[in-house]
Formats: C-alpha cells, structure tokens, sequence
C-alpha cells in the first residue's frame, strides 16, 4: 500500500509543479498506470496504452534526472484519458 501512496503523492507533485519531477519517478507512474515499457534500456521509455489513435507515451531522461515539462502533461493527460475510459467502462455495466 505504500507504493500507492507514492504513486499518488507523485501525481499530486505532477499536477502542482511539473517542472521539479524526476525521470525514476515519472517512469514508476507510468508502470504503474501502463505496465513495463514497451522498450527500455536507452534513454527513452514507451509505454502503450489502451486505446486506438496515438497509443503510447514517450518519456526520455533529460539533464541532472529531471523531465520535460511537456512530457509530463502528456502523462498526467493519458492518466486522466484512461480514469475516464475506466468510468465510462464502469457507467456500462452497471
């Protein structure tokens, strides 16, 4: 239960100031919300997500660990486009 937690305080740091994040901590919010990335071990990760058009998100480790803002919006914007999937999916069944 602690990694939620940390995964959620990282959320809230994404959405208040998105300059200040880290590569490590954008990148376990992504495996988090997407599973491993679909390529690893250079200094991008991407991640697939669960919809057609654009599915993937495209991170990359900047200077000193940190991310670009940009990517970062991307992110949170797949996060938020996913927890409406996932209502609307639940809005069906019920």
């Amino acid at each position: 239960m602690a990694a939620m937690a940390k995964i959620e305080r990282t959320l809230a740091a994404m959405r208040s100031a998105p300059q200040t994040v880290r590569y490590a901590e954008l990148k376990a919010v992504c495996e988090h919300y997407f599973g491993a990335p679909r390529q690893k071990g250079t200094s991008h990760c991407v991640f697939k997500t669960p919809w057609p058009g654009d599915p993937r998100v495209n991170i990359q480790s900047g200077k000193g660990g940190g991310v670009k803002v940009y990517q970062v919006r991307q992110v949170l914007a797949a996060i938020d486009h996913l927890a409406e999937a996932q209502a609307r999916a639940k809005g069906k069944k019920e």
